[in-house]
């Protein structure tokens, strides 16, 4: 297509009806994400799993969706864009089925593989046909209708399992996707056209150092906490076999004729540059997720209904923000919108480290409003800028790369922030506890054995206050590394491509050379 062309690079009749199709297999894969988190305690005691083969569950999903995404644009040249996107929603489907009937362990973790390797594909397929139906000129609209789509998964996932589980049962939170995938399926089949294909080689030594690569990094994270890091020898096999295989991948995606990924994405500076800010984005965003619920209902005593709640005020923020930045992308100089969405992150993440044990639920919301609406700001204009210097065919397998760098940001973000929760927990515990002295307490603890039953209840009340205390304190020091950490990435934001002036009414915004 012509730079200077303001037209749809896939026109389409019944755009409206695609957009609705495509974003429901959109919601229904990212929320399928978070909507088992909540399910999770019912799930063990059906399954018979213990608390830490139970986490199998995620891990396979997560582990089977991050090999898969890779070859997203080598199938949907090999096989076409419409039949991938309508078996790999049949196939979630179906998976999820499966997965509500599961009777064992075994059967679920071998379900939800195979519903991973179903929603691998369905991210970037919806935002490379998000992009391709609508003119260069709505890509900014486009993307705010996908980053919604996008942000309100992980945001409303926690709400609906919570009731879900509540009131029905947790094998809902995968039949809930049976309706929403049949009214995608029928829109794609009946309103969808089909790309052309284009036929080039599959790169199996590629995709089976980054497969390689990609599996040891997932194991080592998920499994790190509990195999006690690198203290146990298979965190140290999953991390060499993650150090070796992605190495080995980097040097032959350089060095091999026809590789896994065209080299021209990596050639272009604002893909490269947006694919590190969607990796600092799912470090952040998930990673702050991964950690209110335990603090809302270990600390403050909400359950699981009322976190969700509280949760979902971020979508509040993210809904308004993309509304409004998909509108003005294409009027202002897209790098100060991503940086001034990064700017409300950081003082969203920098009111976190402000709270307090006494405090109600206003500053929770507050904050994530704040925060929710970062992320909005972000999202969008980082979009535009990513795909707007690369060739239509190449969006696919483009949106493959930045879906993988965000998994792969939030995988290591949940696992740095947990690991750290647990050793704060004991050193902050340590440190206070030298603190607790016989001359500041209003009773001398070493006289309470005297008082038998009552004694040792005045003790662990005092332990659990100790405990509760320290908590508080390492949830607090994990918000301020993610403070700094969102902090940095505002003035890297100007490193991306700043867009060419075009004069009012003039088609899409072109990228300067």
């Amino acid at each position: 297509m012509a730079p200077h062309e303001d037209r749809a690079h896939l026109p389409v009749k019944h755009k409206a009806l695609v957009t609705v199709a495509i974003m429901s297999a959109m919601v229904m894969q990212v929320l399928d994400i978070t909507i088992t988190n909540v399910a999770l305690p019912h799930m063990q005691a059906s399954l018979g799993a213990t608390q830490e083969t139970i986490s199998w569950v995620l891990t396979s999903y997560i582990l089977a969706s991050a090999i898969a995404i890779p070859i997203t644009g080598w199938l949907a040249d090999r096989i076409g864009t419409k039949k991938l996107f309508v078996g790999s929603v049949a196939t979630f489907m179906v998976a999820s089925i499966l997965c509500g009937v599961a009777q064992n362990l075994t059967e679920m973790v071998l379900f939800r593989t195979l519903q991973g390797v179903g929603g691998a594909f369905l991210g970037p397929l919806a935002q490379s046909l998000m992009l391709d139906i609508n003119k260069p000129s709505q890509h900014g609209k486009a993307m705010s209708v996908y980053g919604m789509g996008v942000m309100i998964g992980p945001i409303m996932g926690p709400v609906l399992g919570g009731y879900l589980t509540e009131w029905f049962d947790w094998r809902w939170c995968f039949y809930v996707n049976v309706p929403v995938g049949a009214v995608c399926l029928i829109g794609l089949m009946l309103f969808l056209p089909e790309k052309p294909l284009t036929r080039r080689d599959f790169d199996l030594f590629g995709f089976a150092l980054l497969a390689a690569g990609l599996a040891g990094l997932q194991l080592m994270l998920d499994r790190g906490q509990h195999a006690d890091w690198f203290s146990s020898t298979e965190i140290w096999i999953e991390g060499a076999i993650a150090l070796c295989g992605l190495w080995m991948f980097a040097v032959h995606l350089v060095t091999a004729r026809k590789p896994l990924f065209a080299p021209e994405l990596f050639a272009d500076r604002n893909f490269v540059s947006a694919a590190v800010f969607m990796f600092i984005i799912g470090m952040v965003m998930f990673a702050a997720m991964a950690l209110l619920p335990p603090l809302l209902q270990t600390l403050f005593d909400y359950s699981v209904v009322d976190t969700g709640e509280i949760l979902a005020s971020r979508g509040i923020g993210v809904l308004g923000a993309m509304a409004i930045s998909g509108r003005i992308v294409d009027r202002m100089d897209p790098r100060l919108i991503v940086a001034f969405g990064f700017a409300l992150a950081t003082v969203s993440l920098w009111m976190m480290t402000r709270w307090s044990l006494e405090q109600d639920w206003v500053p929770f919301v507050t904050s994530g409003v704040v925060q929710g609406m970062g992320i909005g700001f972000v999202f969008v204009p980082l979009q535009v800028l990513a795909f707007g210097t690369l060739p239509p065919t190449s969006r696919t397998e483009g949106a493959a790369v930045l879906n993988l760098t965000r998994s792969i940001g939030s995988s290591i973000g949940i696992a740095v922030v947990m690991a750290l929760l647990a050793r704060n927990i004991q050193v902050s515990h340590a440190d206070l506890v030298q603190h607790v002295t016989p001359n500041n307490l209003p009773v001398d603890p070493t006289q309470l054995n005297r008082l038998g039953q009552y004694g040792s209840v005045v003790l662990q009340a005092l332990d659990g206050i100790v405990n509760q205390q320290a908590a508080m304190i390492s949830f607090l020091d994990d918000f301020f590394i993610m403070t700094i950490a969102c902090a940095v990435a505002i003035p890297a934001c100007f490193f991306l491509r700043k867009p060419r002036p075009r004069p009012r009414g003039a088609p899409a915004p072109v990228m300067a050379e």
